[in-house]
């Protein structure tokens, strides 16, 4: 099944059946709709089910602790989609590895269901971060299958993909967010995140034959006999090696949430350079691919850099929602939970635009790096927007609820010129054997830039706010200037992609 061509891979997926794109677009449409409800559902209340007090139902950390280990669990949850890739990529494909990773999801929610201890919130930590490793990459990985890599509606198909990201998005933080959960049990939230992946999973089983043909099926690079045994050697030993580990730093006070921190801060940077170097010398990389490659590392720094950002929505700007937003507002009593949905709401209503907006333009489109560029842009002014109420009032006066839906507007003009574009680049820029596994580095972007911000949102105080969104903002507007002057010469060397 692995020497299975592309062409072939297309020819097998019904063409027409989802507004104007392959019938394959709904499977996954929705998949990863109900993926994206349980996940983002789940992480609208978690960083306040950590803060919270204990007489409140939640585990009463500190708000510093919340903050950094609620960066860490993202970067994690992306950080494992290397694993997905590659054991998508040598050893069951993407759809089993869609299938398993949906399971272990459901299961996570679970156990957060279950009122219990911070034990068996590192548990549901675990399964979360392992399934949502092998399926968010690999979904997205077989929308770029069921499409020609010349087909003009590709990038319009990713948006409208990335569109259905955000309905559940945008959906689960009303829902598991609510007042009512929110003051009655977090765990009541944790259980309906658990339902969402449920229905997503009978989706994909019923639906994935009829729709995606043999897109998912194919093994890209599998491996051989001799193989298989010396990785399942490789895995027995690392999990007793990690067991050994845990079992004698953590008595000895070694292991705490302090070092871990550290320690996926320095993963988050090393693994993507490894990949690069790894997938750059590999001897089944051709010439023209390496030089793709070349041109992915500048898109992948901004990436990085966009990330930081947008990722604090759910962090710092998460914690300024509950303490410094006046959520009772127009008369009604407004969930800090809620703002978790503007970032999707917003998405919802400019993808469409956006997807026209490349399609009419066609050839005329800016170039990837160009996009990206934007949206470093636009992500950079929307932390110079949220500095502005702190600097009017003060840090000890309630902030009128307008700023944070500003922000969250500006933040997504950049999202939408950059994440949809990023994803369908990826697709296009992979080396052959290494397409799975490339779609996981495009993620690691964001595993790296939570990984840094675990160490960043220490330093976020109300006191200090406007320093602090005024530097990684002015940041990022710098970058996405240098990132435009040299728009030319990366698009060169990506050998005719645009």
């Amino acid at each position: 099944m692995s020497k299975i061509s592309k062409d072939k891979i297309v020819a097998s997926v019904p063409q027409k059946g989802f507004f104007g794109h392959p019938k394959g677009l709904f499977t996954l449409f929705f998949t990863e709709f109900w993926e994206r409800f349980s996940y983002y559902g789940m992480r609208a209340i978690l960083l306040y089910y950590m803060y919270y007090e204990v007489s409140q139902g939640g585990l009463g950390l500190s708000n510093t602790a919340a903050l950094s280990i609620m960066s860490i669990y993202g970067s994690l949850v992306y950080m494992s989609g290397v694993i997905g890739g590659w054991l998508a990529d040598r050893i069951f494909g993407t759809s089993k590895a869609i299938f398993y990773g949906g399971i272990l999801i459901m299961l996570g929610h679970i156990a957060l269901a279950i009122p219990g201890s911070l034990s068996m919130f590192f548990v549901s930590m675990v399964l979360i971060v392992i399934g949502t490793g092998l399926l968010k990459p690999n979904v997205s990985s077989v929308v770029g299958e069921i499409y020609s890599t010349t087909d003009d509606r590709r990038d319009a198909g990713f948006s409208i993909f990335y569109m259905g990201i955000n309905l559940g998005a945008f959906i689960s933080p009303y829902i598991v967010g609510s007042n009512y959960v929110m003051e009655t049990s977090f765990h009541i939230g944790f259980g309906m995140a658990a339902v969402g992946m449920f229905l997503g999973l009978i989706l994909f089983m019923v639906t994935k034959k009829k729709n995606l043909g043999l897109a998912g099926t194919t093994v890209a690079n599998p491996l051989s006999p001799n193989e298989k045994k010396k990785v399942t050697s490789y895995i027995v030993i690392a999990v007793i090696a990690i067991a050994i580990i845990c079992a004698i730093t953590i008595p000895a006070g070694l292991l705490t949430i302090e070092s871990f921190v550290g320690f996926v801060g320095i993963l988050g940077i090393g693994i993507p350079t490894i990949y690069f170097w790894r997938m750059f010398r590999s001897p089944k990389t051709t010439v023209e691919e390496r030089s793709r490659l070349i041109a992915y590392i500048p898109l992948f720094i901004a990436s990085v850099m966009f990330w930081a950002i947008q990722e604090q929505g759910s962090t710092i700007l998460a914690s300024y929602a509950d303490n410094r937003t006046q959520l009772n507002f127009a008369g009604i009593e407004l969930s800090p939970a809620w703002f978790q949905s503007l970032n999707p709401l917003f998405i919802i209503v400019l993808a469409p635009v956006f997807a026209w907006m490349w399609v009419k333009l066609g050839k005329r489109q800016p170039t990837v790096p160009q996009k990206f560029a934007l949206g470093l842009l636009f992500a950079g002014l929307s932390f110079v927007v949220i500095l502005i109420p702190g600097y009017l009032a003060g840090s000890d006066s309630l902030v009128n609820p307008m700023w944070l839906v500003l922000t969250y507007f500006i933040v997504v003009l950049g999202e939408l010129c950059l994440s949809p574009v990023g994803l369908s680049a990826t697709t296009k820029l992979a080396p052959s054997a290494f397409s799975a596994q490339t779609m996981s580095l495009w993620f690691l972007s964001n595993a790296a830039a939570q990984a840094i911000n675990a160490q960043i949102v220490k330093f976020y105080s109300p006191e200090n706010e406007i320093l602090y969104f005024g530097v990684i903002g002015g940041i990022s507007i710098l970058l996405s200037i240098l990132l435009f002057l040299l728009s030319p010469k990366i698009q060169s060397y990506m050998k005719g992609i645009r």
